[in-house]
């Protein structure tokens, strides 16, 4: 009969330590994909599928304002999950993961700021812009998707390479 040998003193708290920065970083990079593959979806696909489909500028607005109706708070929501788990990995490790994932979170607060931005004050204008500005104002909504999605996915890789460093594999 073999005897069970009893855990090495702390050796629960070291495994719990060690999770935790790693379920943190999978929450993290699975949120930060989320958002950037509905960001390129909307952006890639939607977008010119819409335009193509209604060639009235009015009705093409009225659908997009449907569609974009009650997701700020689901995307605000998703914003919370992604920097509280990117800071959540930088607080709860003490590897070199923790310079990647801070840079991570400054670029995800960077495009959470556009986000802000483009949620609070470009679109009111948009929605009530007159019909001669809205070109400008879809130009300028693709710009800063665009932007929004440059800063996560840069923020994603390097948030997937500091993970690999913690034990994601």
């Amino acid at each position: 009969h073999g005897r069970r040998m009893a855990p090495p003193a702390g050796g629960r708290a070291l495994a719990s330590a060690t999770v935790v920065p790693v379920v943190l970083a999978v929450v993290h990079l699975t949120v930060a994909a989320a958002w950037a593959g509905s960001m390129t979806y909307s952006l890639f696909v939607v977008q010119p599928k819409v335009a193509a489909f209604f060639t009235d500028d009015a009705r093409r607005e009225e659908l997009l304002t449907v569609l974009a109706q009650g997701n700020r708070w689901r995307v605000i929501g998703l914003i919370a999950v992604l920097l509280v788990s990117g800071i959540g990995v930088v607080v709860t490790t003490s590897t070199a993961a923790v310079v990647g994932f801070a840079v991570a979170v400054g670029l995800d607060v960077v495009a959470a700021l556009a986000f802000v931005e483009v949620s609070w004050r470009h679109w009111p204008r948009r929605v009530f812009a007159l019909p001669e500005e809205i070109p400008g104002y879809q130009r300028a909504l693709r710009v800063r998707v665009r932007i929004m999605l440059v800063l996560v996915g840069i923020a994603f890789v390097i948030a997937l390479g500091s993970a690999v460093g913690l034990g994601v594999r």
